[in-house]
C-alpha cells in the first residue's frame, strides 16, 4: 500500500469506501447524497449513524486513515455536553473497540468566518473547547465561508488540508493532514475499528 502516514511496509487495509465510484453504496442505515457528481454517505436525522470494520483478528499497534466528507446544513462543530458514545461531534466520530476508545475525530465547523461555540477550534480566536478524551487527535474544517443554509457544500471538502481562508488557515497547518495517525507503540490490539457519522439534528450533517 505505499508510505502511509510516514510510515513504509507493514499495513493492512481494514476499511475502504470510494462514494466517487458509482458502483458503491453506502453501507447499511446510511443516507445517499448527490449534488454536482458529489456522492456522499451521511445520517438520517438526529444522533449517530454507524458502521463498524472487524480487524479480522490481525493484531495491530498503529491505525492510520483519512476520511473526506461536506458539509451539510449548519454543523455546530462540538456538542460538549455529550460522551463518546453519543453525538459528541457534528462530523466523524473514529474509535475502537467496547467500550469506545478515542481514535480520531473529524468536525465539522458551521463557517470559515466563524469564532463562536460553533466554530473550528483551531480557528484563530475561537471559543470553542475540545473534550480531554479528544485531546489534539482531532482535524476541522468548515465548507461555508459564510452563513450556512440547507446546502450541500461541494466546493470545499472538509479535512483535506485544503482551502483553510482567513482565520481557519491553522487548520489546514495541522501535522500529517489528511492523514491521521495514531500509535501505541507497544501496546496491540485486535480491536474492531467504529465510523460514526453525528449532529445533533436530521438538519445537520456531514456525509
Amino acid at each position: 500500500m505505499g508510505t502511509l502516514c510516514g510510515s513504509g511496509g507493514g499495513w493492512t487495509r481494514l476499511a475502504y469506501l470510494d462514494m466517487s465510484d458509482a458502483t458503491q453504496n453506502c453501507p447499511s442505515g446510511f443516507r445517499l447524497y448527490q449534488s454536482g457528481g458529489v456522492r456522499a454517505c451521511g445520517k438520517y436525522g438526529g444522533g449517530c449513524e454507524s458502521v463498524q470494520f472487524p480487524s479480522n483478528s490481525i493484531s495491530y499497534s498503529q491505525i492510520c486513515g483519512r476520511v473526506t466528507g461536506y458539509q451539510y446544513g449548519r454543523p455546530d462543530a462540538l456538542n460538549n455536553y455529550k460522551n463518546i458514545n453519543s453525538y459528541y461531534v457534528e462530523g466523524v466520530s473514529i474509535t475502537r473497540g467496547s467500550p469506545r476508545q478515542h481514535v480520531w475525530t473529524l468536525v465539522a465547523g458551521q463557517r470559515e468566518s466563524d469564532t463562536s461555540s460553533g466554530s473550528c477550534p483551531c480557528n484563530n480566536g475561537s471559543i470553542e473547547t475540545v473534550q480531554s478524551f479528544i485531546g489534539n487527535n482531532y482535524f476541522c474544517e468548515s465548507g461555508s465561508p459564510n452563513y450556512p443554509s440547507s446546502t450541500l457544500y461541494t466546493s470545499d471538502p472538509l479535512w483535506d488540508g485544503q482551502e483553510c481562508n482567513g482565520i481557519e488557515s491553522p487548520c489546514c497547518s495541522v501535522p500529517g493532514i489528511p492523514w491521521f495517525h495514531r500509535d501505541y507503540g507497544n501496546t496491540t490490539t485486535t480491536d474492531y475499528i467504529e465510523l460514526r457519522v453525528c449532529a445533533s439534528i436530521g438538519s445537520e450533517d456531514s456525509p
